[in-house]
């Protein structure tokens, strides 16, 4: 393993509950097993937080000229991305105070063809429990057409449900299927959900959102941790979970360790190609 210089470990990243940078880095460290299946292969964009959550950020898609030359990096749309496909990786993005990871939807060299099909639910209003509504509606949905989902806390205040696919499909097609579905639930659920983009054309309704699965679009991967006031994950949780009522706050760097160990991963199976399932009937439909 190679060195990782570690700069103001005592810094205080998380003013509310006194979290240091080597907390965080800890963190990393003890979950890099369970995070790297999910950023390698992947163009990164990270936010860094040179001050902490309550200081001022950054977006960051190019590696900046000091990155070690031992850390893959891949040209894409005139940005030189990071590729983070190892723990030493993993730890000096850390060191830089990269609070946030986000990866794409494809792997590097297949950037036309996503690995899942995704529904990112975004609330309008405060409160978690429409949020959970709108999950469980989303799944009952793609039960209908034969394919399995699985979905995590985005970490902040919202759920994405993930259904793993043949690798065999473009976005264009994707896209295709998941506008069909969420315009299908706004239909069924008008007083819930809208397919709006413009926040402020929203009202209290909550976003099903469908278009940021696209060519260079990012979420959080699995266990990465969000910058908000707590240290919060992207946890993967049982649809169990979300029946009988799971909190974003349920899941942070103190808790997800030991979670683990007792649960594994549950995004496991989306790492499994033999889990993999075709849109080919419902592309069909849409035909």
């Amino acid at each position: 393993m190679k060195n990782i210089s570690v700069t103001n470990p005592d810094k205080i990243l998380w003013p509310k509950t006194g979290t240091t940078k080597m907390e965080y880095l800890t963190y990393l460290f003890a979950m890099a097993d369970y995070i790297l299946p999910y950023t390698r292969e992947r163009l990164l964009t990270v936010i860094r937080f040179p001050d902490g959550v309550e200081g001022k950020s950054f977006y960051q898609k190019n590696a900046p000229a000091y990155t070690p030359e031992w850390i893959k990096t891949y040209s894409w749309h005139q940005n030189e991305y990071i590729v983070c496909n190892d723990k030493e990786t993993l730890l000096w993005l850390g060191n830089q105070a990269a609070l946030e990871l986000h990866v794409a939807f494809n792997r590097v060299g297949a950037e036309n063809m996503p690995t899942e099909l995704v529904f990112d639910l975004d609330p309008s209003t405060e409160g978690f429990d429409h949020v959970r509504e709108a999950a469980l509606y989303v799944r009952e949905a793609l039960e209908k057409i034969g394919l399995i989902s699985f979905v995590k806390t985005s970490g902040a205040t919202g759920l994405q449900v993930y259904v793993p696919i043949t690798f065999t499909y473009t976005y264009e097609q994707t896209r295709r299927v998941g506008k069909f579905i969420a315009e299908f639930l706004v239909e069924t659920y008008p007083s819930l959900l809208t397919v709006e983009r413009f926040k402020g054309k929203r009202g209290d309704k909550l976003y099903i959102d469908y278009v940021q699965h696209a060519p260079g679009k990012t979420l959080p991967p699995p266990y990465s941790v969000r910058a908000r006031a707590l240290p919060t994950v992207s946890a993967p949780v049982t649809w169990q979970e979300i029946e009988k009522g799971c909190r974003p706050e349920d899941f942070t760097i103190g808790t997800i360790p030991d979670r683990v160990k007792t649960y594994g991963d549950l995004f496991a199976p989306l790492t499994n190609e033999s889990n993999r399932q075709p849109l080919d009937a419902i592309l069909k439909i849409l035909d």
